[in-house]
């Protein structure tokens, strides 16, 4: 561990030669291709050995496939009814106290540097996300974790013994707990994790928006609020930034603001706790924006 980490928990990767392994056992036939670009814990290539298929391999620790049949994949389910370009998943299956599964690879690659284009595009998905879980009302709702730990990520204990700074944000962010739900009010599709990292596009078209493993019940905004931390973190232009901006500017308080907390409260954690070259003063700066 590093000194800005002192002890603190990190999030296990995928190891995809064992899964595979494991799988093998349970008569699934994959062969390793490598790993995927990006992501923080890990996926993997593969191959469909009787059909010489393409596919994405993910785990999910400490879940169950009941679990995800209920939540993120009936999520996505429900978006690819509409033809969001979500990915199909073709396996779902329990190796110990993870769920595995094995997605179509969609068309495209990562988003080098998004455009104002790509915004567009991305806008209207996400319009198109409003209302998608109204007939689904097993899907449970997303949660904000402005006072409790959530699972591996928005953890408080390392903002408040991180500096002065962060746990003052800590303070700020858990004294909104008394304004705001737990869980995010809606009946909308929510990526949870919607940020550049977890998009494909072919040239300016967006082919696919990718790592739904937390997809949930809520309201469609939360994932642009979202999406511009993860611009703040790829440096994006400001054509693109002044732009989103200006609709969040639009956003209602009750929507904004416990989104923003929460973002802020797992971006500066996450850093704490996997330190980088800026550790977590960007979070600090860009968590004032909106924190009271």
């Amino acid at each position: 561990m590093t000194p800005s980490s002192p002890g603190w928990t990190t999030v296990a990767r995928l190891d995809a030669e064992r899964m595979v392994e494991a799988l093998r056992g349970q008569g699934v036939r994959l062969s390793m291709e490598g790993p995927c670009p990006g992501g923080q814990v890990g996926a993997a290539y593969v191959r469909w050995e009787e059909d010489g298929r393409r596919g994405v391999l993910k785990w999910r620790p400490r879940s169950s496939v009941g679990e995800a049949r209920t939540g993120a994949l009936a999520v996505v389910e429900a978006l690819r009814e509409v033809g969001y370009p979500a990915p199909a998943t073709d396996l779902v299956t329990q190796v110990g106290d993870a769920v595995v599964t094995v997605q179509e690879v969609l068309p495209g690659s990562g988003v080098d540097r998004l455009t104002p284009a790509h915004l567009d595009q991305l806008l209207r998905l996400n319009e198109t996300q409003a209302d998608r879980l109204t007939g689904r009302p097993h899907v449970p709702a997303a949660a904000l974790h402005l006072r409790d730990d959530g699972p591996g990520f928005c953890l408080h204990e390392p903002l408040r013994r991180h500096s002065p700074r962060t746990a003052a944000l800590e303070r700020r962010i858990s004294a909104l707990a008394d304004r705001y739900p737990p869980l995010l009010p809606g009946n909308d599709a929510v990526h949870y994790d919607f940020h550049p990292g977890n998009l494909l596009a072919t040239g300016p078209d967006i082919t696919g928006v990718i790592d739904w493993d937390g997809a949930a019940r809520g309201d469609r905004r939360f994932d642009l609020v979202t999406l511009r931390f993860g611009l703040h973190a790829a440096n994006a232009s400001p054509a693109v930034t002044d732009r989103l901006d200006t609709v969040l500017a639009t956003l209602p308080d009750h929507v904004l603001t416990p989104a923003w907390a929460h973002m802020s409260l797992r971006l500066t954690d996450w850093t704490i706790r996997h330190p980088t070259p800026t550790g977590p003063t960007p979070w600090l700066t860009l968590a004032a924006r909106y924190l009271p």
